[in-house]
């Protein structure tokens, strides 16, 4: 359990967590690989949300998922990824968030993700959460726990 003088300061930076939706890479289900691919490329994102037309999210899509669809035998074969949809090989077991934001769930899930996604009720794609918004949080954390709680450590107290 997160220490409540942390939790507070935490959740007061937690507007400052979440990437809008409308600034997100992002492609649709339906695109063709190629596509994808071309978007993965300009944006240099490892991985990037895919969502329907509705704008529900459906997955995460990155550069390896793509290049190893084009990996053959014989070499390289980018002609394949005009023929393949993002659906095909998107990974779908991806852990979300909704509001209110669970810290301590955030915390765990962010030691072996870039970022988590952001869903509402409907599991309409919201935004995104960074490890590197959390970092910024944590360091404001560090900056401001004990201007605000008297911290003390415990071998301390017990003298």
């Amino acid at each position: 359990m997160i220490a409540k003088a942390v939790e507070n300061i935490l959740e007061e930076q937690q507007d400052k967590f979440l990437i809008p939706a409308e600034l997100v890479a992002n492609v649709l289900e339906d695109n063709r690989l190629d596509h994808a691919f071309l978007v993965l490329t300009k944006v240099k994102y490892a991985k990037i949300p895919v969502l329907d037309n509705k704008q529900h999210f459906k997955g995460l899509l990155s550069l390896a998922m793509i290049t190893d669809t084009m990996l053959g035998l014989n070499g390289i074969d980018a002609s394949k990824l005009h023929d393949i949809q993002v659906k095909d090989v998107m990974q779908t077991d991806v852990p979300l968030v909704k509001l209110p934001y669970d810290m301590e769930k955030i915390m765990h899930l962010m030691v072996d993700q870039a970022f988590l996604v952001v869903v509402d009720d409907n599991n309409c794609f919201t935004g995104i959460l960074t490890r590197r918004e959390m970092i910024k949080a944590i360091n404001h954390l560090a900056h401001e726990l004990d201007k605000r709680y008297l911290v003390e450590a415990r071998d301390q107290l017990k003298a």
